[in-house]
């Protein structure tokens, strides 16, 4: 293949995202991991499922980065994950020295690459990346909206007992408790839900959205999410490497609009060939206005914390 995706962390989002893009052909896949063997072992392992999946995405695996030389993307999700009772945020200082040793490394070996950050506390994390790699603003970007769409889309699709293909739904803000499901964006072909549902119905569907990623750490008590993951910075990938021009909500820095300066929160964009080619400003109520300030606010603080 042309293309070349390094994936670093071997845990299970970063094998998962390296089995996604093999299976879609995307591009070649390099894991890389510190553990020894790790990255080897699920890049042969996916390897020899290419026979059975009807894929010639080749795949290799390293404990260091000259392997991924001259990647076209670059997606971080090295990291340690989330245990029951922990909050993303506190995994900030551990994950944030993990984060910038590896872009350092990544942005030495592809210095043309675009990143995007699915560690946590996702959005501070970016700011990391962003900061270390030196890359302009379009390379950089974090993988949380796409995530947080599927969930709250998934919930309404079981809430109304239609097709997940049917439903569309738009979340805004950091990548957390404080994220915005936007109920009036958000459509059951074509048709908002909040025609659809009674304002308790999507009350409890906004609030288990914004639970989703606890719920299921919740329930696996020895880790976190990783198969929607994957497949969320798979649709990252793939509408870069094909420049589709999706509208896609993702972690991007703004400088002014919706009135955030300096910031990576969650809003959609158009994902190309560039990266982040453009930021689709939507007018939101006063209500949603506050409630993306609130978001805001709380990822600053973790920006903030990192000083």
């Amino acid at each position: 293949m042309d293309k070349k995706i390094t994936v670093v962390g071997a845990g299970n989002v970063g094998a998962t995202t390296a089995q996604r893009l093999a299976e879609k052909e995307l591009a070649d896949v390099v894991l890389v991991d510190i553990i020894e063997g790790l990255p080897q072992g699920k890049a042969l392992d996916l390897a020899e499922a290419a026979p059975i999946e009807k894929h010639d995405a080749h795949l290799a695996g390293s404990n260091t980065y000259e392997v991924s030389e001259g990647s076209d993307i670059v997606i971080i999700t090295a990291g340690v994950p989330r245990k029951p009772g922990m909050s993303r945020d506190d995994l900030l200082n551990t994950n944030a020295g993990i984060v910038k040793s590896v872009t350092e490394e990544a942005a030495r070996y592809s210095p043309e690459a675009i990143i995007i950050v699915v560690s946590n506390p996702l959005d501070a994390m970016c700011h990391v990346a962003l900061k270390t790699s030196g890359f302009p603003k379009n390379r950089v970007m974090g993988m949380a909206g796409i995530l947080d769409s599927a969930r709250f889309r998934t919930f309404i699709s079981m809430e109304l007992n239609v097709s997940v293909e049917n439903t569309h739904a738009f979340v805004l803000g950091g990548h957390g408790d404080t994220m915005v499901p936007l109920p009036r964006y958000s459509t059951v072909a074509g048709i908002p839900i909040t025609e659809l549902l009674p304002p308790d119905r999507i009350e409890a569907i906004v609030e288990r959205t914004r639970n989703g990623g606890a719920e299921i750490v919740g329930l696996l008590k020895t880790g976190s999410a990783y198969y929607a993951p994957a497949s969320a910075v798979a649709e990252m990938a793939e509408s870069i490497l094909k420049d589709k021009k999706k509208i896609l909500p993702c972690a991007a820095y703004l400088q002014g609009e919706y009135g955030i300066n300096d910031l990576f929160i969650g809003v959609p964009v158009k994902l190309g060939a560039n990266g982040i080619e453009e930021i689709i400003e939507i007018k939101l109520t006063p209500e949603e206005e506050a409630a993306l300030k609130k978001s805001a606010a709380a990822v600053q603080s973790l920006v903030d914390a990192l000083k």
